[in-house]
């Protein structure tokens, strides 16, 4: 029986993007659906089981950023952003709330299906390493990757999909220091021309997420000049 074919979401305000986007992307053998607004991709998503969405960020109504953090409250389907905006707070922004890619317009079509290509061969990684390692434990820290929850002797940290990651890349190496390319290679993917200083932010909202779950946020300690350590159990 042969594989099913990846079903991916198109969101764009803009029928001409969503029609020459649909297009090339089925010649490419995806199933393909279209949204034109916010509110209606985060329906369909949340009926559908996509394997990844493309989302512009300048919608009517919901932005693509709004409808990222809703999708974030409760998936981990990866999110590669389109926009005209093409600066770098923008992409940092795109980022930082949950996006996997930034492309921004104009694209090419071999562009674009690099990027989505890396992307659900990231995805694909990331579930056989869920398979592999179900569960770490580490500092009174536990891991349950097939819940993808973080888990303390005070309860649930609640972590985004890409906290999550370099909480796990941090804790899997306990002891080891890390380099930020280290840690963009692991929780980013080693596609993605993400700035370095984007793991700095990602580390100080991690600290603080630890510390409002009342865990030490010591316990990822900053190797100066170098990268990030977390501590391992003595």
């Amino acid at each position: 029986m042969a594989d099913q074919p990846m079903r991916l979401l198109v969101v764009d305000d803009e029928h001409a993007i969503t029609e020459f986007v649909s297009y090339n992307l089925k010649r490419e053998g995806y199933e393909v659906d279209v949204a034109h607004d916010g509110t209606t991709a985060l329906e369909m998503a949340s009926t559908d089981n996509y394997d990844l969405i493309i989302l512009d960020v300048m919608l009517p109504g919901m932005s693509g950023f709004d409808v990222c953090q809703r999708l974030r409250q409760t998936s981990t389907v990866p999110v590669l952003f389109l926009s005209a905006r093409d600066t770098e707070i923008d992409k940092v922004v795109g980022l930082e709330i949950g996006g996997d890619d930034y492309l921004a317009k104009p694209f090419g079509v071999k562009e674009l299906n690099a990027r989505i290509k890396a992307l659900l061969r990231r995805a694909q990684m990331r579930t056989r390493k869920t398979t592999e390692s179900q569960v770490i434990e580490v500092a009174g820290i536990t891991l349950d990757d097939a819940g993808h929850r973080a888990l303390s002797s005070k309860g649930e940290i609640e972590l985004t999909p890409r906290e999550y990651e370099l909480l796990s890349c941090l804790m899997r190496n306990a002891g080891k220091v890390l380099s930020r390319d280290d840690l963009l290679q692991d929780a980013w993917g080693w596609e993605y021309l993400v700035e370095t200083k984007t793991v700095d932010t990602h580390v100080k909202r991690l600290r603080d997420k630890l510390e409002a779950s009342g865990v030490d946020p010591g316990l990822v300690e900053t190797v100066r000049g170098y990268g990030y350590r977390f501590k391992a159990d003595e």
